[in-house]
């Protein structure tokens, strides 16, 4: 699906099977000497079908296109090197630049899952289903770098940017004064809960992410374009109600460890979730993986605000109320 938003700002739905997401919103800005194509998609043959009928219906020429990145996630990131030309420039964060271009495989985050729980003998089908290995790029295109609020300009649209860290440590946003438009990327969806996951003992994402709503809510939106499902205006009411899941969340956890020590993996089976399944067991386990990611997560800043302890050795991490 294909539809113009605003003057020269086109919506491409870019399918993705499979996914709880559906599809991702890229968002397209016509203009006389360059274009500009706000996330891409995943590396798949759908995805890229998807994108190129619409840029053929827009009359879009890639000669004459760059592009502008939210964050690292596969489901926005993985295209992207399909899509540039030599003439193309990559508009990218630094963080998530720095975690790409110095990638050194998957094996530190299994070992961290390993030890917050996770079945040994479920890790590598999570792996092995997790979007971020199944579809991200061959190979990472030439990055020019943008800092929190450095200017992009296309057309009659001068977007300033908006570092938001929390669903990744360097995701940014775009935000048009003129217009009061945001394109928010995983920061703020609509109708589901972006997914604040840590795989990391040295990070704190719930807090950042915590930070970054409060941050984004200084702003005047009259629209915000997020990454999936359906465009909305009413962006401060989604913030307060975003900041109210996750203090729900946190009292969850803490209601959930109780007086016995668990890890991640037994925390996130006792959570609340929003997917049609009989059990736990029953969850598919690319579910199970973020599932525990944010438990980790919610686990982590608890700890940081002296709510919970950590207990851990090089096996095993599990944590519980401080009783203080």
């Amino acid at each position: 699906m294909m539809e113009e938003v605003l003057t020269n700002l086109f919506r491409i739905e870019i399918p993705l099977p499979g996914s709880p997401l559906k599809s991702l919103n890229s968002y397209v800005i016509k203009a006389p000497q360059r274009n500009l194509i706000i996330d891409t998609g995943m590396n798949r043959k759908e995805c890229l079908a998807a994108m190129e009928a619409g840029l053929q219906e827009l009359g879009v020429d890639l000669e004459k296109t760059d592009f502008f990145i939210t964050h690292m996630h596969a489901d926005h990131f993985g295209l992207v090197a399909r899509l540039v030309t030599d003439t193309s420039t990559v508009y990218f964060n630094r963080p998530d630049a720095e975690a790409v271009e110095g990638w050194s495989g998957w094996e530190s985050m299994l070992d961290y899952a390993g030890r917050n729980g996770f079945p040994e003998d479920e890790l590598r089908a999570a792996l092995h289903n997790h979007p971020g290995y199944k579809y991200s790029p061959e190979r990472v295109p030439k990055l020019t770098i943008l800092e929190d609020g450095d200017a992009v300009i296309y057309g009659d649209y001068r977007f300033t940017c908006v570092q938001t860290p929390g669903h990744t440590r360097g995701h940014m946003c775009l935000y048009e004064p003129a217009g009061k438009v945001l394109v928010c990327g995983d920061h703020i969806l609509h109708d589901i809960t972006p997914n604040i996951q840590c795989w990391s003992g040295k990070e704190n994402p719930l807090k950042s992410y915590l930070e970054s709503l409060d941050k984004v809510y200084e702003l005047e939106v009259d629209l915000a374009l997020p990454g999936h499902r359906s465009l909305f205006r009413n962006c401060k009411e989604r913030i307060d109600e975003l900041k109210r899941h996750h203090q729900e969340r946190a009292d969850e956890v803490l209601s959930i460890l109780g007086k016995d020590a668990k890890h991640a993996f037994q925390v996130a089976s006792e959570m609340t979730w929003d997917i049609v399944c009989e059990s736990w067991g029953r969850f598919p386990v690319a579910q199970k993986w973020f599932a525990t990611g944010e438990a980790i997560a919610h686990l982590i800043y608890l700890e940081a605000k002296g709510m919970v302890f950590r207990l851990g050795d090089e096996k095993t991490i599990t944590y519980s109320l401080n009783s203080a």
